[in-house]
Parts: structure tokens; sequence; C-alpha cells
């Protein structure tokens, strides 16, 4: 298949608002496809690489060679090529990847060339998310889009689900098992404002899990293997050795757990989030480091037991599982109740303790793995959302010279881009003013000017504020009042941030 056939129905997809529309341009091209060429365009379509970064910067992408005037460019062909860009390592290595951009969009036509522009600058968001893409791959192979959410849990990477959807049906679909070893996309919570509506919403009798402000890991163990997983299913197996031994120390030598790693002081309050994401990050001498900021470990779900998946059973028998394979100094500590009273006092008593809330879980729900709903409900003491930022104001007086004023802006999936927000300076210190300088300066999309510079969409910040109102000021009709940085979210990704509706929710 050509490229062009790609960049014609991502046009198309562009042009056209309605969900149905989306899918029918997507699910023809996907009928189409070759099978080894499926991966390739269900990525170019969701807005992705198959290599998911090249090394390839916004400075790389100026002065490209004028562009082709027929289309020739196959998709395996591109792909090769991107793959061979991403290879290239070492010294020389700068002039080498130019030279191999150069002769990528020297094939290329002009229409050709400014789609890979966007698909390189992660700027590709014609409306083909996972949702949509997941019901063109439904209608393309014939497979229920049920079958395909189901594998793309256990798989985690949509694409090769997609290709395996086209080439075998649903029974390539149901082949799909939980793989120990490699990492599902973990369950996310929604949001309530209080104790109350979280169980309104999760339905009582409820449990009530502390919420930890730490990182989230997913442990396998197979044998006496054990490998660790971020939220975002990055490998760090060698930078968390205390998690790794106490797995290795559970009766159960085939599992995969949920939960978290959290650096306590010795009273056992949290340090703050940066020293245990620094801690967790680090790669080098961690022996010293792990002397020096030790990491607990707690787990709240079971995933796999004794070789057995667990997602579809209910999450009171997944815990009944939990607790009888984890050591109870090791468990996230909770309480079931449906009794407000009683939860809003543990709540309290939550955050007396240092830590960041309480997650209501409901007893019935399985584990909707990669996916936020009822399920379960995060409950802080504040409003807290995470953002995207979308571009940031050179500072005046003590500021200047330093990007300061974030444009913050709120997922919306319907059209696969951001709403903006509002703005922010607050809550920035000296130190994190010069680190988010130089960050979003290797974020943005092209030469800064005088007053702002235009980010890719990559940063995710966890802002506080104290309500949303309407405002006619920002395209989304509404702002945040008095939002204030907290921290940044290096552990989340831009397809992780609150959306829209979420935000619409909290509004007066």
């Amino acid at each position: 298949m050509l490229l062009i056939d790609v960049v014609r129905v991502s046009e198309a997809v562009t042009r056209t608002s309605a969900r149905l529309g989306k899918i029918g341009h997507l699910a023809e091209l996907l009928g189409r496809v070759g099978a080894d060429e499926a991966e390739i365009a269900i990525s170019y379509l969701s807005g992705e690489l198959p290599q998911r970064q090249v090394g390839v910067g916004w400075r790389t992408l100026q002065d490209l060679p004028p562009a082709k005037l027929a289309a020739t460019a196959t998709l395996t062909d591109v792909d090769a090529l991107l793959s061979r860009i991403k290879s290239v390592s070492g010294q020389g290595s700068q002039a080498a990847r130019r030279t191999l951009v150069t002769q990528l969009f020297a094939g290329l036509t002009t229409q050709e060339q400014a789609f890979m522009l966007r698909l390189l600058g992660g700027e590709l968001r014609q409306g083909a998310l996972d949702g949509v893409m997941i019901e063109a791959i439904a209608k393309a192979s014939g497979a229920p889009s049920a079958d395909v959410r189901r594998a793309l849990t256990l798989r985690g990477w949509l694409p090769a689900v997609g290709a395996a959807a086209l080439a075998g049906g649903v029974e390539a679909l149901r082949a799909f098992k939980l793989e120990v070893g490699r990492a599902v996309s973990p369950m996310l919570a929604g949001s309530a404002p209080n104790i109350a509506a979280a169980l309104e919403k999760a339905g009582a009798p409820a449990a009530l899990e502390w919420k930890l402000d730490g990182v989230r890991v997913q442990a396998h163990r197979s044998g006496d293997q054990v490998r660790v997983f971020t939220r975002t299913l990055d490998d760090i197996t060698a930078q968390v050795p205390e998690l790794v031994e106490a797995v290795l120390g559970l009766a159960s030598d085939d599992l995969v757990l949920d939960g978290e790693v959290i650096a306590l002081r010795p009273d056992g309050r949290p340090h703050p989030f940066q020293v245990t994401a620094s801690r967790a990050s680090s790669k080098t001498d961690v022996p010293r480091l792990r002397e020096r900021t030790p990491l607990s470990v707690f787990f709240f779900d079971a995933l796999r037991v004794n070789g057995t998946d667990l997602l579809d059973l209910p999450y009171s028998l997944r815990q009944e599982l939990l607790a009888e394979t984890v050591i109870p100094g090791l468990l996230t500590p909770r309480i079931v109740t449906g009794d407000v009273s009683e939860a809003e006092k543990y709540f309290t008593d939550v955050i007396k303790a240092g830590h960041e809330g309480l997650v209501v879980k409901s007893l019935a729900s399985p584990y909707a793995a990669g996916r936020r709903g009822a399920g379960w409900i995060k409950v802080k003491p504040r409003h807290t959302l995470d953002l995207v930022v979308l571009a940031a104001e050179w500072g005046h007086g003590r500021r200047e010279g330093k990007l300061s004023n974030l444009h913050l802006g709120a997922r919306d999936p319907e059209s696969g881009g951001f709403v903006m927000l509002g703005k922010t300076f607050k809550g920035l210190t000296d130190e994190l003013l010069t680190w988010q300088t130089e960050r979003f300066l290797e974020l943005a999309e092209g030469p800064a000017d005088e007053w702002t510079v235009k980010l890719r969409p990559e940063l995710v910040v966890e802002i506080a504020f104290d309500g949303v109102q309407r405002s006619p000021r920002y395209p989304g009709g509404m702002a945040l009042r008095f939002a204030r940085v907290l921290r940044y979210r290096p552990d989340k990704r831009a397809v992780d941030a609150d959306t829209v509706e979420t935000v619409r929710s909290l509004m007066f």
C-alpha cells in the first residue's frame, strides 16, 4: 500500500466530524491493507510511529528537500527508513540522521511531506483515537469490538491487535492471553469531589484504599524471574530491587500484581513525590541510593495468581486472592464500608498521615485495564487535575529569560486535541523555572518568538485549583480559578491527562 492512501484517509477523517463517518473511512482502508502493512497503517492513523520515537526533532526537519511530483512511497519502505533513522548512534550520528531524513522526504509528495511532519512532531490529531480505531478494526475484520478491546487490554498495543484481527478475525483476538513479563495498561480511576459522591458512583458498600503519592508499578513473576513496569509500561526492574526481593519472597511464582512504590520517612510519612520519582528512575549506583532512600512496596490488586488470570473476577474476589498471596505488610491499607461518616473519618485520618487521599472501589468491578470508569474513584482533599502544557510565555522582572506562564489544556477525546483552560505562573520555584525553561525549549514546535513558545503537547503537569467557572475567554467556555502548579508528572503521558468532560463536571 502506498503512503498516499493513508494520507488521504487521514485527511478524510480530519474533515469528518461524525464518529461513524470517521470509522467508515478508517475501516475501508483497513479492509484492503496488506498483512505486513497493517501495524504501520494503524500506527500512522493513530498518530504514532511503530518505532515510538526515532530521535528526530524540529531542527532536523528544517530545510527539507523539494517534494516529489508523483506518489510512489510505500508504507513498508517508509517504515524501514524510519527504523534506520532510529538505529543511528555514535559519532557522526546527527549528520547521518539528517542525511536519512533528507532521503525520506525527498521521496514524498507535498501532501505526504506535510503528513510526515505532523506525524514526527506528534501533531497528527485527526480524531482517530483508540475508541474510533477499535470500532474501525472491528468493522473491517468482522470481529466484535468487545473482543478487540479485550485483546488490547492483554497486548497493550493497538496496531498489533488490529493486525491480528485483520489477519485472523475473532479467533486471533481470543488467542491473546495475559503474558507474564509483558505489561498491560493499568486500570485507571475517575474523580469525585468528596467521599459521599464517590460512594454513590462506586455503589455502597465499597472498598476505601489509601491513595499513596508514589510510583505506580506492575510486578510480573515467572519462576525466579521478576520484571517491574511503570504505568507508562517502562521497565524499571533494575531500579527497584526492594520490590523484586519482595515479590521473590511470595509463595506464588506465577503472578502479576498492581501496586505502588513510595519513599517513606522513618516516621512512616511520605517523602515528596519527587523523591520517590527520582529514586525509582535512577539507573546508576542503585545500592547507594537504596541505602539512602529506601522504597516501600504496597500492592492493591492482583491480575494473576498461581498461573490463573483474574482480570474478569470482581474486585472482592481479587482481593481475597491477593490477601492469600501477599503478606499484610505489603498490602495497601483499606476498609470496606457503606457508611459515609465512617468513610469520611477514614479519609481524614489518611490525609493526616500525609497521604494523597482515597480510592473508592466497587466490590463488583472487574479489572478494566487501560480504562477509566466508575469502578475506581479517587478522592483528594483539594481539586487537582492532570493537564498538558500547550505553550509558555517569557517571564518579566525576576523571571526575565525564563519561560513562566503556562498555557494549560485538557484532553478532548472527540477531536483528539486539547482545550485550553487558562494560564498560571503560580507555584513555580526558581529551580522549577530553570528546569521547565530548558525542557520547554526541547519541546518547542518552532523557533521561540518574543512572547510565547508553543509546545508539543507531551508534558503533563498536576494543577491545584479552587474551582471551575464559566469563561468566554477560552475555547472550552470555562476556566480554572486560582490555578497553581503542584508538580510535573513524568510518569504520565498526554493521553493520561484529564478530559474536558472531567473538568466540566466540576464547574459551578
